[in-house]
């Protein structure tokens, strides 16, 4: 896989654990915020998302030169498509 993932989450969201499961079972590696214990990643999670603290935010970092993507609640083919997989 080309780029870096990172899920900014809380413990109580079921979205974010679901996330994580199928990320984990495809082999997408991903560093998790958990932004009730992070008040810079908070900021972003609410710039991201009009002023909410939506979880899951997932923001992806393409190594290959493309831009980079912010996603709010995505499903696991949105992550893979990108990061071009």
């Amino acid at each position: 896989m080309s780029g870096t993932v990172t899920m900014y989450s809380t413990t109580w969201c079921g979205y974010c654990r679901r996330l994580k499961g199928q990320m984990d079972r495809e082999g997408i590696a991903y560093t998790e915020i958990n932004i009730e214990h992070d008040p810079e990643s908070a900021a972003f999670v609410e710039k991201a998302n009009g002023g909410n603290q939506t979880v899951p935010t997932v923001q992806v970092i393409s190594s290959n030169g493309g831009p980079e993507v912010v996603m709010t609640n995505p499903s696991l083919a949105q992550v893979k498509q990108a990061l071009g997989v």
